[in-house]
């Protein structure tokens, strides 16, 4: 299962982190994002052990979405070492995301 980001944990969840985070700027009112959810969720479950993969609600984390200037959504950010090594706005099929998974392993 996706974890859940939020501004209180996204430092040392997704910051700190030693593995690759894969984070889904999402909200409960938007179609697209809707449409990513389950792609999020299977890979989650593929990559469980390698990879964090989660979710920020950008209505109940502003302050993480702002951080990170986001403006559309969904927006996927691909984090390693506290730094943004790939993103990508708006739905897109589960082939686009894993590839771009498998490129920063």
């Amino acid at each position: 299962m996706a974890l859940e980001f939020t501004d209180a944990n996204f430092k040392t969840e997704v910051l700190e982190s030693e593995t690759l985070s894969v984070v889904d700027f999402w909200a409960e009112w938007c179609g697209p994002c809707r449409a990513i959810g389950p792609v999020i969720e299977e890979l989650s479950k593929e990559y469980a052990g390698k990879v964090k993969i989660g979710k920020v609600n950008v209505d109940v984390n502003p302050e993480t979405s702002v951080n990170y200037g986001i403006s559309s959504i969904p927006a996927i950010l691909f984090i390693k070492d506290g730094k943004i090594v790939d993103k990508q706005i708006g739905a897109v099929p589960k082939s686009v995301l894993d590839k771009k998974i498998q490129a920063h392993l």
